[in-house]
């Protein structure tokens, strides 16, 4: 693994901020799991028991398991004007690794179509180039359409990589040079 910069905990757009996770996110993240397209796998969707718990949720962010290492981290996404939570963006592991990250996002329906999860993941590969990785790597399911266009509009393009899944939905592999500052 190379010697990589800190993610910042706080980065602004013109019309976000990205911060660090607080206990009273947990109800707005699980709101973001029940609006969960039922394509996308069992596992990142509350299950028929209710599970995860907003108090699951909320044990999960004093844990911090959302900041998994130095460099990388999901950062909640609110509006600045309102501080109205609207979801979250930011550098995780995934199906990448720490070198080479995946840039994961995911807003509230009521968020979508308005620009803002370009906005933020702009915002955030920006500042992965000032941490000095060199690529980002994208997973997406090939039934999600905005997704692709937000990827399109970053630069991003298809690596040739699939990962095949019947019952999902094939995961498509997009990826990004990161331009150095």
């Amino acid at each position: 693994m190379g010697i990589y910069g800190e993610l910042p905990a706080e980065l602004m757009t013109e019309r976000l901020r990205l911060r660090r996770w607080v206990p009273s996110d947990a109800e707005d993240y699980r709101g973001l799991s029940l609006e969960r397209d039922p394509r996308v796998p069992p596992a990142r969707r509350i299950d028929a028991e209710g599970r995860p718990t907003v108090e699951d949720i909320r044990g999960w962010l004093l844990d911090n398991p959302l900041l998994a290492a130095p460099g990388l981290g999901l950062l909640p996404v609110e509006l600045r004007a309102t501080g109205e939570f609207i979801g979250y963006c930011g550098l995780t592991i995934g199906q990448g690794s720490f070198d080479e990250p995946e840039i994961a996002y995911e807003l509230a329906r009521r968020a979508h179509g308005r620009g803002y999860a370009t906005e933020a993941a702009r915002a955030v590969m920006e500042a992965a180039a000032r941490t000095g990785r060199r690529r980002l790597w994208a997973t997406v399911r090939e039934w999600n359409a905005p997704s692709f266009r937000v990827l399109g509009k970053l630069g991003f393009h298809h690596s040739g990589r699939v990962t095949e899944d019947a019952e999902h939905g094939d995961t498509i592999w997009m990826t990004r040079v990161l331009d150095p500052d």
